[in-house]
């Protein structure tokens, strides 16, 4: 592709981004952060606001937003996260040592964390002084004006668990003392100690920076990302920085077991099944899937001749570790994490579309309707129920349910016909809708009295993909319907 079309796309993508889907000006943005800090829920359970308001975390891998974007590159791609919900972007501040911004700015001092460096680089094109750091806080406060947190992880597990790592104990607390220093006043911190790592590898680095970043910043709350098909709550789950828990269930199939994986605690794409291990801990803690498998990579994660996971894959991860209790998901797409950009050198996974092209693949733009689903009915109450499902069925014929005391949900993935128990929830009568993950619609199936068992037939064939929520409502309650207000 020649440099000359590569701008029109680039031009002609940036105009669409900018001019369409304008649901609201950037001056009218709700800033979720004047309902208070973040903090955990008196269960234990969820995130919440200090005034209460409930707190559904949307989140995105923006992996690469600090180095590999200049700052006309992320208004756009922030602007496009905010029209399509996300609330959360998940960002390395070092994703290497060296470390270079797209302005060939250096992060450190002779590649040591306990040094930042904070004068000016090489962005000439920018007036003001202008380093690594200054982009940083650039990005930042333009995420702060369009009502997004940013989940900042200081380092990615990789720079410390190399050989001659540049981390020692003593340079992990200095660096986490600049940054809660830099970073403690901002609205819209959070901080993701770790970075695809396990716990048990450099404990004492992991700890050094996460309680440093707890005893300085006592604003913002923190959790551990940790290697593929781990959780934070094997290692972390009572230190006193680790606020809510974090697993990565990773990119394989059910098939794709490897050498040295443990079958005993195998669990394939079964993502739902860290989230029940994680809530049957003490003291509880709320937890959330922070790398599921992408959309737009190959299954397996390394080899592109395999097929590519799609948004029917990424919906099944949301709502299957949503409905088990999550207290929110995080969404990844194979050309957005490390914001690819056209460079015949360079080929990630085999992901052929750029960060721009990515930003717009349809699962991105349906995670807004399962935040939208779960914000429409009381937040605190919900539990995930198996017993509501008379046969919850294996692997893709898996039937998830979640409830509170007047409402449950039942996601399908393959559309299949499944009974459920009624009399679980409350009300003489209960109202019965089908909800579309696909375009957040819901379609009114009837009344019913709330007891016995029913059987409910999806709308459309059985098949992977024609995935399909059942609401049930106490139909005292008289709720709205998502995507029908």
């Amino acid at each position: 592709m020649n440099t000359q079309r590569i701008n029109v796309i680039l031009l002609l993508t940036i105009f669409v981004l900018i001019s369409s889907h304008n649901a609201y000006p950037n001056n009218q943005v709700e800033k979720p952060w004047d309902n208070g800090r973040l903090v955990v829920s008196e269960n234990h359970r969820f995130l919440q606001h200090e005034n209460g308001k409930p707190f559904f975390w949307l989140g995105d891998t923006g992996w690469l937003l600090f180095s590999k974007l200049d700052r006309d590159e992320a208004r756009t791609y922030l602007e496009n996260r905010r029209q399509k919900g996300f609330n959360v972007i998940q960002v390395m501040v070092l994703h290497g040592i060296p470390q270079f911004n797209i302005y060939r700015d250096s992060a450190l001092t002779n590649n040591n964390p306990a040094e930042p460096l904070t004068t000016p680089g090489n962005s000439p094109e920018i007036e003001e002084e202008y380093d690594y750091w200054d982009h940083v806080d650039y990005i930042v406060e333009t995420a702060a004006q369009k009502g997004i947190y940013i989940a900042m992880v200081p380092t990615w597990g990789s720079n410390v668990r190399r050989r001659r790592s540049p981390f020692t104990v003593e340079r992990a607390q200095a660096y986490g003392k600049w940054l809660a220093e830099r970073y403690r006043n901002k609205t819209n911190i959070i901080w993701i100690n770790g970075g695809d790592t396990r716990g048990d590898q450099n404990t004492e680095i992991w700890r050094a920076l996460g309680t440093t970043l707890h005893e300085e910043d006592i604003n913002h709350l923190m959790t551990f990302h940790p290697f593929g098909r781990t959780q934070s709550s094997m290692w972390f789950h009572n230190d006193e920085w680790l606020d809510f828990n974090m697993f990565q269930s990773g990119h394989r199939r059910y098939d794709q077991i490897e050498p040295g994986d443990d079958i005993a605690t195998w669990k394939g794409e079964d993502n739902w099944k860290y989230v029940l291990e994680d809530y049957a801990k003490t003291p509880p803690k709320p937890t959330i899937d922070g790398e599921p498998s992408y959309e737009n990579i190959p299954q397996g994660l390394h080899d592109p001749k395999e097929p590519f996971w799609k948004a029917k894959d990424a919906r099944r991860y949301a709502y299957w570790s949503v409905f088990a209790g999550s207290f929110g998901h995080t969404y990844g797409n194979g050309a957005v994490m490390g914001m690819r950009k056209p460079d015949p050198r360079r080929v990630s996974y085999g992901v052929q579309s750029y960060w721009y092209e990515g930003i717009n693949d349809p699962g991105a733009g349906q995670m807004l309707y399962l935040k939208n689903l779960i914000l429409s009915r009381p937040f605190f109450e919900r539990v995930y129920d198996s017993s509501i499902i008379i046969d919850n069925g294996e692997k893709y014929d898996f039937v998830i349910a979640t409830r509170g005391k007047s409402y449950a949900l039942i996601y399908t993935y393959t559309g299949r016909d499944f009974e459920v128990a009624l009399g679980k929830i409350t009300g003489k009568d209960i109202i019965a809708h089908w909800y579309n993950p696909r375009d957040g619609k819901s379609q009114l199936l009837g009344k019913f009295d709330n007891k016995g068992t029913e059987t409910f037939d999806p709308p459309g064939e059985k098949a992977e993909g024609n995935d399909w929520v059942l609401i049930l409502d106490d139909a005292s309650k008289q709720y709205s319907l998502p995507g029908n207000n």
